[in-house]
């Protein structure tokens, strides 16, 4: 049985398998210099653009179930980057507030991302970089749903 070489897999496939390299690539990232998951990051940058919040607009900002912030929140909260106070209006409520070590860390954050420092090979060609921003932004922004086109409707190979 022949393996199909990357070369070979179609460019949306490709797409997927390249944003799942990068991600994992950015999760190690964020775990081994700043000690963070992906969600505990977008927690913080949330707390940070808005100010103190209660936890279900902090869940709902994130596009998580309040109950997955809870265990989110822990994590941040025992590293002591969150707090939670109850709301002095509301006490059924719980305010979440960044610790001046969440605002730090923000702060780092903020930093590399705004750096300019190429996080992969293509980032270091601005060329490439350019033409593969296009591209994405151009795949994004299209909101069209994947078809699949017909072998017969591909243009030919040019003859040799």
């Amino acid at each position: 049985m022949d393996l199909i070489g990357l070369r070979d897999v179609p460019l949306g496939r490709l797409l997927v398998t390249a944003g799942h390299v990068v991600g994992q690539r950015w999760n190690r990232y964020l775990a081994e210099e700043h000690g963070l998951t992906q969600a505990g990051m977008v927690t913080l940058m949330t707390l940070a653009r808005h100010g103190e919040l209660p936890h279900r607009a902090v869940a709902e900002a994130c596009f998580i179930r309040p109950a997955t912030l809870t265990g989110i929140v822990d994590t941040l909260e025992r590293d002591g980057l969150v707090e939670r106070q109850r709301d002095d209006v509301d006490r059924r409520s719980v305010r979440l507030v960044l610790t001046p070590a969440g605002r730090e860390r923000v702060a780092a954050l903020t930093n590399v991302m705004q750096s300019g420092r190429p996080m992969t090979s293509v980032d270091a060609d601005p060329a490439k970089a350019a033409v593969i921003r296009q591209f994405l932004l151009e795949v994004i922004g299209s909101g069209e749903e994947p078809r699949v086109t017909a072998l017969d409707a591909r243009p030919e190979a040019p003859a040799c």
